[in-house]
């Protein structure tokens, strides 16, 4: 289990850094095992996943799952391995009412909605809770299930759902939504008759979890396309499994922006360039290179990044989690950027804080337009989300000075020792606790 579980009043501080040699080993990604923890629900057996992150959400998922009936076992990943091992026990008695008060502290709590009313025909839950960007509605989870049959109460406090055997339908989405993908998907596999998504999402993550649900006896056509064709069978017919939980395309990337703001060269190990093609891309437009190879990415840094615009778009465009990275990195390029978010209007509420550091940063509606500047001045700021505080935290090598980053309990939310592992590089990083 995450170290951070009990550290809300932690500081990370982070001076100017540089350069930064060596090798990160990537953990599995977040956006993955939450999602994976959450299809254990769907048959009964013993499974282990293996490259699970060290991080509290995980935590906070396995509290939830424990509390509808599943038993969790963390183990230390073996020598050479990274992350832990999740040993999840699913004995069939599982009670579909989550706790408000688990529920409402993590996002990936909706993905219950699915294989909980597809295994047991209903679910009493709290809206989902997690990093705030601004609106992020469910509203495409609920049509999409109720297309199959099942019918909600949706009050300001939670989501009651019931259905008799869900019925397969044809779900055609408005925007492809990774969250209401994964929730079809996994209500879906256990459904009476033939369910296809059209504008499905197709992150590496979706992948992830549809190999997963496969190895469990499931039938899902199209993997990795934007429609996905799922024939249901009957959720006796399925088993456990052990399963390893793919790469953190975004830790990945942290790892990246730091060697580029700080300069040096990094090898960034378990990275999987074919997931992270449209930002490898980007980023080499800013002046990086890169090495590929089968156990990972090279990235050495320019002299100085080179600005450029870019904008945020489902997979397999630029993911709007390496945005904050993307900001924090133009803010000392050579010339102008402009960035677009596409996705969540709310995501720029990070600028204040990189503009506490010296950054120079305008923000009109959806665009931010980042004029480099040659020095970022330390000073202490706050991590408003996940990402954000990542991004805050490799703005703070790059600055003069020392930088204090406060609110940290969100980085733990989705990073697996970041201290350690940018310490390990070079960097000049320390993490102090400060709770009673």
């Amino acid at each position: 289990m995450s170290e951070g579980s009990n550290t809300v009043g932690d500081i990370i501080v982070a001076s100017h850094s540089g350069p930064l040699a060596g090798e990160v080993i990537v953990p599995g990604a977040k956006n993955s095992v939450l999602k994976l923890m959450a299809a254990t629900l769907l048959a009964d057996g013993r499974y282990l996943l293996t490259n699970a992150p060290v991080i509290v959400d995980v935590d906070i998922m396995a509290d939830l799952l424990t509390a509808v009936g599943l038993r969790i076992t963390f183990h230390p990943a073996p020598a050479g391995e990274v992350g832990q091992h999740i040993e999840i026990v699913n004995s069939g008695a599982i009670t579909p009412v989550a706790p408000f008060e688990l529920a409402d502290r993590i996002r990936a709590s909706v993905n219950l909605v699915g294989p909980l009313l597809g295994r047991c025909g209903e679910i009493d839950i709290a809206l989902p809770g997690g990093d705030d960007f601004g609106g992020r509605p469910i509203d495409m989870h609920l049509r999409g299930l109720e297309a199959m049959g099942a019918t909600f109460d949706v009050t300001a406090d939670g989501i009651i759902g019931r259905a008799s055997r869900l019925q397969g339908a044809d779900i055609d989405f408005d925007f492809p939504s990774v969250g209401a993908t994964e929730n079809i998907v996994m209500a879906a596999v256990v459904a009476s008759g033939v369910t296809t998504i059209r504008n499905a999402a197709r992150e590496p993550e979706i992948v992830d979890l549809c190999n997963m649900l496969r190895k469990m006896g499931c039938r899902i056509e199209g993997i990795g396309t934007s429609t996905l064709i799922v024939t249901g069978v009957e959720h006796a017919t399925l088993q456990s499994v052990t399963h390893e939980v793919v790469t953190d395309r975004v830790q990945a990337a942290t790892y990246v922006a730091a060697v580029a703001m700080c300069g040096g060269t990094v090898h960034v190990a378990r990275a999987v360039a074919e997931h992270m093609g449209m930002m490898l891309s980007r980023f080499t437009d800013m002046g990086i290179a890169f090495d590929i190879s089968p156990d990972g990415i090279t990235a050495t840094a320019p002299d100085r990044l080179t600005a450029i615009n870019v904008a945020t778009l489902p997979y397999p465009g630029v993911a709007t989690d390496y945005k904050p990275l993307i900001v924090a990195m133009l803010s000392v390029a050579q010339g102008v950027g402009i960035v677009t978010e596409n996705l969540y209007p709310g995501r720029f509420r990070y600028v204040e804080e990189l503009s506490k550091l010296g950054a120079d940063i305008t923000i009109d509606g959806h665009h931010a337009s980042v004029r480099g500047v040659e020095h970022l001045v330390g000073a202490p700021v706050v991590a408003p989300d996940i990402r954000a505080g990542a991004a805050l935290v490799v703005a703070g090598l790059a600055a003069s000075g020392s930088t204090e980053i406060g609110d940290v309990f969100h980085i733990d939310r989705g990073y697996d020792d970041i201290v350690g592992r940018l310490a390990s590089l070079g960097a000049s990083i320390t993490r102090k606790r400060l709770t009673a």
